[in-house]
């Protein structure tokens, strides 16, 4: 008996450890919509997003804290280093902060789409004096310059599935959605209600940073990635939501 006691020990003492490790704080934006995360009474419940995170922390063997807040915050948060993994963001969209981060690789390909409430197909540079429905805050670079001339006009809603509802509803006649967002739109349509993409607006690579601090296992974080990537359990992941 006295020979087990320091292996007793040391396994009470790793328990003790790893049960004290502070669950990783993962950052969801409050302007997605399903298929991406459903957002309930502010706390993220389900989609994309939340399997993804809560993958990633058990493979490190920690738990994940969503913390949903307003786009301009996780910016901030960023800065400040409140979060530890923001998922699911390409670098054309992080303006800064993102110096204390790590980009993992990317894992899939965001599009995104001009909408409209009958099958069309044309470019978005042939719209003229369009009201556009858009996310607001959110940045469409091909579209900037268009909007910049006054060619067409922003009408921004809070979230992408209000913008579709919006369109859905004839408050304007084309609006941008990403893809994954219109297709689980369009699962709960009427064949004759369902949306139709007009043409491709733009196709991003997104990734996730990890902070690079003591207190984050970061490049456990990002090899948990890799692994995933090549398992196959980011498509499996997407299989679900399709």
């Amino acid at each position: 008996m006295p020979k087990l006691l320091p292996a007793l020990l040391l396994l009470t003492l790793s328990c003790a450890s790893f049960a004290s490790e502070r669950a990783l704080r993962f950052s969801i934006n409050d302007s997605w919509a399903m298929p991406m995360v459903r957002i309930e009474d502010g706390k993220a419940v389900e989609g994309i997003l939340v399997d993804l995170q809560q993958r990633m922390a058990a493979k490190v063997g920690r738990k994940a804290e969503m913390l949903v807040m307003p786009r301009m915050r996780v910016q901030h948060a960023l800065d400040s280093g409140d979060i530890d993994v923001r998922c699911y963001v390409s670098p054309n969209w992080v303006d800064s902060g993102h110096y204390r981060y790590i980009w993992s690789l990317p894992f899939m390909t965001q599009r995104d789409v001009l909408v409209g409430v009958t099958p069309e197909k044309f470019k978005p540079e042939q719209l003229l004096n369009q009201r556009l429905g858009t996310v607001l805050g959110f940045t469409y670079q091909r579209l900037e310059p268009l909007f910049n001339s006054g060619q067409i006009q922003r009408e921004n809603a809070r979230t992408q599935d209000q913008v579709l509802l919006k369109l859905s509803a004839r408050r304007y006649r084309y609006a941008i959605s990403n893809e994954l967002s219109l297709h689980w739109f369009n699962r709960h349509q009427a064949p004759g209600q369902k949306l139709h993409i007009i043409s491709e607006v733009a196709a991003e690579p997104v990734a996730c940073i990890v902070r690079d601090a003591p207190d984050v296992p970061t490049m456990a974080l990002l090899r948990a990635l890799v692994q995933m990537k090549q398992a196959g359990e980011f498509d499996e992941i997407l299989a679900r939501y399709r």
